[in-house]
């Protein structure tokens, strides 16, 4: 039977996984040397200083701060940025005791390393209360269903804009954005002298950003333990400080409060970008207030270019299908078969994550199923390209996408080891 030719949406999707592959390489080959010529240098100063020593979440901090700056530069997040990200705790923050510079003389060291931009979002990240801005001030503010409507209208405000030149700033979504985060920035205090602080509303579309790639990357069940996160909301109401690290492994509920901030986050975008627009057409100024219109906003590739926002229900139901998928699934054939309808289920409630595609995968190749095994392995992969940090924290980000490609290459081969030592004679990537 002659094979089918693959769709254009097919080969849209193969292109694209090549693309961010290639993007992801020399974070998998170590060379950081080519992603920026002073990166190898950058590492080594913060090695030097002893981020390597530090414990931060699931590893060292030295780890957490290079795995941010792999996730910022995946999303191609401007170098500022990225940069702000590889130092973003270094003179400590409103959530961790990590200063590993001293803010009142290790900022003219932190600038020689990493240039002025970079330099100034870093100490910016450091002062800000970061918790109670991203949260109670303004995430909290919005159900997920009026970031879900607002999404949709504001696709269409952002579309007349553009297309028409219409702009109405009394639409609901932007009235309610304008309201708690002004075209002008907001003040915030600083959180060791309690003095204000401007920021722009660009950095603060920026923390968002950072906020998102830092959970992501540091997330997993110890926290919902310690917070009591049981409905899977991400709220930090619990205070369970008798919280044994590092618990189970299980994935964390985090991903509910992620998808909001991308949400808002892609509102933030829009909002801009229709402000520029408006602007330019009507040649107005910004007067004497310092936007921060140069730095460049970019979406991130996770919930569909941040336009879903996943059920904090539909999440914990997904987590809990893998978790008996991976935990008690695969042992005889019978049991691939329930593994294969558990992780069939969990996919169906969250369909962002790329942990239960890989897994998935295997079991087709298992049953000798190649097209579908290829399938599963080559969205996982792409996922997990695009978060640039893994969900199920038990296997590192490498060693995922290493098992990935390894599946999807035994798919294409259409053959799978039918022997204990074949699985592990396994490895080699092409």
């Amino acid at each position: 039977m002659p094979t089918s030719s693959p769709t254009p949406s097919s080969q849209s999707q193969k292109h694209h996984l090549q693309t961010i592959l290639e993007a992801a390489r020399p974070f998998l080959r170590g060379e950081l040397e080519t992603i920026d010529p002073k990166l190898p240098t950058l590492v080594s100063v913060l090695r030097s200083v002893g981020a390597g020593e530090c414990w931060h979440k699931h590893g060292s901090f030295l780890d957490h701060l290079v795995d941010i700056y792999r996730i910022l530069k995946l999303w191609n997040c401007s170098d500022s940025i990225s940069l702000c990200g590889l130092f973003h705790s270094a003179y400590s923050n409103s959530y961790v005791n990590l200063a590993i510079f001293d803010p009142s003389t290790g900022r003219d060291i932190v600038r020689g390393h990493v240039g002025d931009a970079a330099e100034r979002l870093i100490h910016l990240f450091c002062i800000v209360p970061r918790q109670p801005l991203i949260h109670d001030d303004l995430l909290f503010h919005y159900t997920d269903e009026q970031l879900i409507q607002h999404l949709h209208s504001s696709e269409i405000s952002l579309a007349n804009a553009k297309e028409k030149g219409i702009f109405d700033s009394e639409e609901m979504w932007r009235k309610k954005l304008q309201s708690i985060l002004p075209s002008q920035g907001i003040h915030v205090k600083h959180i060791k002298t309690g003095e204000d602080v401007l920021v722009s509303r660009r950095i603060v579309a920026v923390f968002l950003l950072m906020t998102m790639a830092d959970f992501s990357d540091q997330l997993f069940g110890f926290q919902d333990i310690l917070f009591d996160n049981d409905n899977g909301k991400l709220q930090f109401s619990g205070n369970n400080f008798c919280a044994v690290w590092p618990g189970d492994g299980k994935p964390g509920l985090w991903m509910n409060s992620i998808s909001r901030m991308g949400a808002l986050y892609c509102l933030i975008t829009r909002e801009e970008d229709i402000f520029i627009e408006e602007k330019r057409k009507s040649n107005l100024s910004n007067g004497d207030v310092d936007r921060d219109e140069e730095i460049e906003l970019v979406i991130p590739p996770v919930f569909e270019n941040c336009t879903k926002v996943l059920d904090a229900e539909e999440q914990k139901l997904a987590r809990t299908l893998y978790w008996e998928a991976v935990c008690d699934g695969g042992k005889t054939k019978i049991g691939l078969e329930k593994c294969e309808d558990l992780l069939v289920k969990c996919v169906e409630k969250n369909p962002f994550v790329g942990e239960p595609h890989v897994v998935l995968g295997q079991i087709y190749l298992a049953q000798g199923r190649f097209e579908e095994a290829e399938r599963e392995a080559e969205k996982g992969l792409t996922l997990l390209l695009e978060w640039g940090s893994p969900w199920d924290k038990r296997m590192s980000w490498e060693g995922w996408i290493a098992w990935a490609r390894v599946l999807l290459m035994k798919a294409k081969e259409k053959s799978w080891p039918q022997t204990s030592w074949g699985i592990l004679n396994l490895g080699l990537v092409r």
